[in-house]
């Protein structure tokens, strides 16, 4: 058993991996009673263990969303653009999310996926800084385009949920060039959760949020520290209807306990 999961591991992490052998019936239940058409992935740290739904799309690359601030806020800390106490002043401008219509730290900035503050951080850094970067640490197809304001929402940027995986591996083995102050930041900021028996680290996506044309993408991605393990995952999802997006962390969720990862 522990020989086909290694198979079937390698198998995805090249990109050709066969639906077929791979799909995890539990897992895809999750989407077929929702009826939501998704991938879902999730692997620990040493790669002995992986669940999978739908490899064909989880080698897809997709616009990340909101799912891009792990490497945006790493690389704006990194850059000395913004401190991790800086306040983020709000212009006043009316942006639908509540939560969002204030000043900013850049916790809340990062747990609220507020758009105006890292379009704002966006400007600091600029593209030819974020070029050089997207490289360094080959983020997805590392193309930031001529928007710089917009291009993990609606751009050029593309990434993939095995490369979601693959990125939050190197993250948080610190494999990535960034300061150590700037990784320590990013650890606090995008705590989710914490429990008796584990912690979970994440991040939520949603491109074309707000917008008519559907499907729209939704992503939960992130990681979870148990008492033995870390088990990374990276779910998205065609959405739909606005109450779709409430089923990312729900399926995240729920295939965690499934597995007995928590």
């Amino acid at each position: 058993m522990n020989r086909l999961i290694l198979l079937c591991l390698s198998l995805v992490l090249l990109l050709v991996a066969s639906p077929a052998f791979c799909d995890d019936a539990a897992l895809a239940r999750l989407f077929s009673d929702r009826k939501v058409n998704g991938t879902l992935l999730i692997a620990n740290l040493d790669g002995t263990a992986l669940y999978l739904h739908d490899a064909a799309r989880a080698s897809t690359p997709l616009l990340p969303a909101s799912t891009f601030k792990f490497p945006n806020t790493l690389i704006a800390l990194d850059e000395g653009v913004i401190t991790e106490k800086e306040l983020l002043k709000w212009d006043g401008t009316e942006r639908g999310l509540a939560a969002c219509n204030r000043d900013q730290t850049l916790a809340s900035a990062f747990k609220n996926s507020c758009v105006w503050c890292y379009q704002q951080l966006a400007q600091r850094v600029g593209t030819a800084r974020y070029q050089h970067w997207l490289k360094q640490i080959d983020y997805g197809n590392a193309n930031p385009g001529p928007e710089l304001t917009t291009f993990w929402l609606s751009g050029d940027l593309r990434i993939s949920a095995q490369q979601q995986i693959t990125f939050l591996q190197k993250l948080y083995k610190h494999e990535l060039p960034f300061k150590p102050a700037s990784y320590d930041a990013l650890r606090r900021i995008m705590l989710v959760e914490e429990k008796p028996g584990y912690r979970l680290y994440a991040k939520t996506g949603w491109a074309g949020y707000g917008e008519k044309a559907t499907p729209q993408i939704g992503w939960y991605v992130g990681y979870v520290e148990t008492g033995t393990d870390v088990w990374f995952f990276a779910l998205n999802m065609a959405i739909t209807k606005p109450a779709d997006g409430a089923f990312r962390q729900q399926m995240v969720m729920e295939a965690l306990k499934l597995k007995g990862i928590l």
